[in-house]
């Protein structure tokens, strides 16, 4: 069951997302700091938490879940290191994932031959 709320619930954010892309004229860009910006919003309230206890990667792989990230490591920052950590939980949280982006991306283009669109 794991499996299907993860399935439905992420693929109803995709749609949703989707949906918002097709009937706005909202620019990707702007689109994900929306999304960021309100993963950071629900966790912070505690809505977050509660759907990635439900729908596990479903949840937590979206922007939506980035933002989250986010905000846990700037509140356990805030906690241990006092105003600093608003600049630096952010970053230590996500070090990782970004990392791994980057790497990826880096590897990508060297395997595959980018072309301008005209």
């Amino acid at each position: 069951m794991d499996y299907i709320n993860a399935f439905w619930v992420g693929g109803l954010i995709c749609a949703l997302v989707q949906i918002l892309l097709d009937k706005t004229k909202l620019l990707p860009g702007r689109v994900m700091v929306l999304l960021v910006c309100t993963g950071a919003v629900l966790g912070s309230v505690g809505i977050y938490n509660k759907l990635m206890d439900f729908a596990g990667a479903g949840a937590s792989v979206p922007l939506l879940g980035f933002g989250n990230l986010l905000w846990k490591g700037v509140k356990k920052a805030i906690g241990e290191q006092g105003f600093i950590g608003i600049f630096m939980g952010g970053f230590t949280s996500s070090a990782v994932g970004i990392s791994a982006a980057l790497i990826f991306a880096y590897l990508a283009s060297l395997i595959f031959k980018p072309k301008m669109k005209n």
